[in-house]
């Protein structure tokens, strides 16, 4: 993907008189912006794009967060008479049932069973996608980011905690909404019991572990690592640590999906050589005949699951196409 196909978000006047409007809820706020250009390849630009805290009401989230939502809908409509509104795409956390528009389950924002796209394609009058916020960001990497052409991709998000996206034979394993929590995946801890991976092999575990261990604070992951690369012997059992839980899980899906490429992205993945080098060796040593996978970085950054929504939203308003890739 060259430099000529990152999406923008300057506010320069848009290619096209249509756009699909693309929202991405998180835990602490809301990103939305215009997404216009060629959705269905990837000459894309994100035109005005907003952060807005998340609105939380215990109880009533899921109507808390549509009705947020419908209130910028016509905010950016009056601001944008230029464009022309064709659909809404919405990101959010938790299990997703994609297929019927409900958020299943949400532990951070307390929503259970809410429908989403029912309740905003009702109050909108517009076609609405409805997405988990990792699959949406993992999908437009496999579509026009970092795994253009490949088949078989794990696209890994390493931050606080850890999610993941499932590419297989060209399509996104979706299970019903529970695939890809692999940061809640079992590995082979330390201490010789089991662990979930992201205790281990998420930045926030990496910064958390060593400050336990040390009893020292640390400024995140990073701090760990240049302490690591700089001789400190704590800090790189702990780093070890986390290469050895990620490699694991990634060493299983190679094993049973066949993947061919792992995309990192979040925080952790700007390490670059120093994360990628140790856990290729590392995935090296935990297989036998399989073929081995090729890593790269994401490259749509964090505004991955917001074009993710979009490209989603842009489909439905095409009833001859599907949302995978063969």
């Amino acid at each position: 993907m060259n430099s000529s196909t990152h999406p923008s978000t300057t506010s320069a006047q848009p290619s096209t008189s249509q756009g699909v409007l693309a929202f991405d809820v998180g835990g602490t706020d809301m990103k939305v912006g215009i997404i216009t250009g060629n959705l269905g390849g990837n000459n894309i630009a994100i035109n005005d794009l907003q952060r807005h805290p998340t609105p939380l009401d215990e109880g009533r989230s899921g109507e808390s967060v549509c009705a947020r939502i419908v209130e910028l809908t016509t905010e950016y409509r009056a601001a944008h008479p230029e464009i022309t509104i064709t659909a809404v795409g919405v990101t959010v956390p938790g299990i997703v049932d994609e297929v019927n528009g409900i958020g299943v389950y949400s532990a951070n924002l307390g929503w259970r069973d809410f429908p989403f796209t029912d309740t905003l394609t009702q109050a909108l009058g517009l076609p609405v996608a409805f997405g988990h916020d990792v699959s949406m960001a993992g999908e437009a990497e496999f579509r026009i980011g970092a795994a253009v052409g490949k088949r078989d991709v794990l696209v890994l998000v390493i931050g606080t905690g850890i999610a993941g996206a499932l590419i297989c034979d060209g399509a996104r394993i979706s299970g019903d909404g529970y695939a890809g929590e692999i940061g809640h995946a079992m590995v082979p801890g330390p201490d010789g019991g089991m662990q979930i991976m992201e205790s281990l092999g998420s930045a926030g575990a990496i910064a958390r572990r060593y400050a336990e261990a040390s009893g020292t604070p640390v400024d995140g992951a990073r701090a760990v690592l240049e302490k690591s690369q700089n001789g400190d012997p704590l800090a790189q059992q702990i780093f070890t640590d986390a290469i050895n839980a990620l490699a694991f899980s990634i060493a299983q899906c190679v094993s049973i999906l066949g993947t061919e490429t792992v995309v990192l992205g979040g925080g952790l993945s700007m390490a670059g050589a120093a994360l990628i080098d140790p856990l290729a060796v590392r995935v090296d040593e935990l297989l036998s005949f399989h073929r081995r996978p090729q890593y790269v970085r994401a490259v749509l950054g964090e505004n991955a699951g917001l074009i993710g929504s979009a490209l989603k939203a842009h489909t439905i308003t095409e009833p001859a196409k599907v949302f995978s890739v063969d």
